[in-house]
């Protein structure tokens, strides 16, 4: 998505941190129903992507951890990436994709409920 007349701007990225973009239309408007549901988390999960993205060994909890089996890797502009998820609220989910040669975050799926990949 391209920034538009009335949008927010985002904060460039500084240090190590990491840049944070949507990777689906999709995405992008989930993440707008997150905020509207529980703003402050959606706050504090984008934190943590762009300062602590794919946490090490010993660190990645039940709310923050790398997705398993088929969901555990995506593709993105040809590249095979790991995907990790963060719990954001009891059912709302963020997945994203880590992009650590562009120290980037695709954010895959965003929304107030599980992902239906799940579900298979």
């Amino acid at each position: 998505m391209s920034p538009k007349k009335g949008d927010a701007v985002a904060p460039p990225v500084t240090g190590a941190e990491w840049r944070i973009c949507y990777g689906t239309t999709e995405a992008a408007k989930g993440w707008q129903e997150l905020e509207n549901a529980a703003a402050g988390n959606p706050r504090k999960a984008w934190d943590t992507m762009r300062t602590d993205p794919g946490p090490g060994p010993g660190k990645p909890t039940s709310r923050h951890h790398r997705l398993k089996g088929q969901l555990a890797a995506g593709t993105r502009g040809g590249h095979h990436l790991p995907q990790w998820q963060l719990e954001v609220t009891g059912g709302g989910r963020i997945w994203y994709l880590l992009d650590a040669e562009k120290r980037t975050v695709w954010v895959q799926y965003a929304g107030t409920g599980h992902p239906k990949a799940t579900d298979a």
